[in-house]
């Protein structure tokens, strides 16, 4: 249950950087809702935005330097952290779905170098398919005379969506199959026919780019497939013939970053909770320390013990993950479903304490309270993530 020293050293080394390069900038990027690229090149300057760094905090056995490495970026804000690891969506996708060779050809693409940095994108939602996967419009279809697929339709909630160098994307190949008939494409650097559609204006998170990405007859390689064709055609042959479907190509990226969402909204809930500690152990009302209300304390009780809760619930997940345990009730629904609900709860107690000030944009805890909220939402809702795991434990098919 202790970390070991490599551990340790990553998490002291990431908190480091939260705390110097991150928070001092987070009101500001909060607040101009753009793309921080100065945040970006001084974690790849660092070493932190890179493929190297990344695949060294996955590689670990355990599972969870990883989490720790979220869970500290959170912490010093958690636009800034969906910045900086957006582009691991893109990543998880093609490590999800891709074969040796194509992990191996666009992978490194996704970050680039500190002199020519890259960013990578993942597309599922759209206009009207988010939580029903299997009711996705974008259509790839396949032209043999030139070997290349070509994708309509429009993906909306993609984080770094229209500004990444490579995009990946979900698309229908037999829409009669459902979740089932679904691929994922690669779609490179200066291909024509895709397009960045609206960015959106968000409640939190706002350092963070999201926007649509419209595609309108868009040519890739057939090498673009992830997986091949060959895998894919024997995929929907066994599904056209009854039999099950080794993996969905959005539900394969999902299950790989659920405890990972759930660690960065143990980050936000962490840092409200530190704030609103010290806050009440200094702010005085009736000749007292408000920390001396029970009132005060068994809230900063509560939102502790759920913080610590959610942690070992992501740990647990992560750890299950790395050790290729299979998740026979849910786990890496229940880190994401508990921790995300935690960081809206605790950011909302944590404004409760500091009171009108908690209310005010002078103040961190109302942007960390706006910020946690997108945490019971994307990559599954809370109600999501209770649907898989009643499935998972009665094995009945709740709808």
């Amino acid at each position: 249950m202790e970390l070991n020293d490599d551990q340790k050293t990553l998490q002291d080394w990431v908190h480091g950087f939260a705390l110097n390069v991150m928070r001092p900038v987070a009101h500001e990027w909060d607040e101009r809702e753009e793309t921080p690229w100065p945040v970006i090149e001084e974690a790849a300057k660092l070493g932190i935005y890179s493929l190297d760094f990344m695949a060294n905090a996955i590689s670990d056995k355990t599972g969870i330097s990883m989490m720790l490495v979220l869970e500290e970026l959170a912490w010093g804000d958690a636009g800034l952290c969906m910045a900086l690891m957006g582009t691991t969506l893109g990543v998880a996708a093609i490590m999800a779905n891709g074969t040796p060779e194509q992990q191996m050809e666009w992978i490194p693409r996704c970050f680039g170098t500190p002199e020519d940095i890259k960013l990578a994108a993942f597309g599922v939602s759209e206009p009207d398919a988010g939580s029903d996967v299997s009711a996705l419009r974008t259509r790839a279809v396949y032209d043999e005379a030139s070997d290349e697929w070509v994708l309509n339709g429009t993906k909306t909630w993609m984080t770094n969506g229209g500004i990444a160098n490579v995009h990946v994307i979900v698309a229908s190949v037999d829409p009669s199959l459902g979740s089932r008939g679904q691929a994922s494409f690669i779609v490179p650097e200066g291909t024509k026919g895709i397009r960045m559609g609206q960015k959106f204006k968000k409640m939190g998170i706002r350092a963070s780019h999201t926007a649509e990405v419209v595609l309108e007859d868009c040519r890739v390689p057939g090498s673009c497939l992830l997986g091949g064709k060959d895998k894919l055609d024997d995929k929907l042959a066994r599904v056209r013939e009854g039999k099950k479907a080794t993996s969905q190509a959005a539900m394969a990226t999902f299950e790989a970053t659920r405890p990972a969402v759930g660690a960065q909204a143990i980050g936000i809930a962490r840092a409200a909770y530190e704030y609103s500690l010290d806050y009440a152990k200094e702010r005085k009302q009736f000749g007292r320390a408000i920390i001396e209300n029970q009132g005060i304390a068994f809230k900063l009780a509560d939102m502790k013990t759920r913080i610590d809760a959610s942690r070992l619930l992501v740990w647990r997940a992560a750890w299950m993950a790395a050790t290729r345990k299979p998740f026979l009730n849910g786990e890496g629904s229940m880190s994401k479903l508990y921790a995300g609900e935690t960081a809206v709860k605790v950011t909302e107690e944590a404004i409760q304490i500091l009171g009108g000030y908690g209310y005010v944009r002078d103040y961190p805890v109302e942007r960390w309270h706006r910020d946690s909220k997108i945490y019971t939402i994307f990559e599954g809702t809370s109600e999501i993530q209770r649907l898989i795991i009643a499935r998972a434990i009665s094995g009945v098919h709740i709808r």
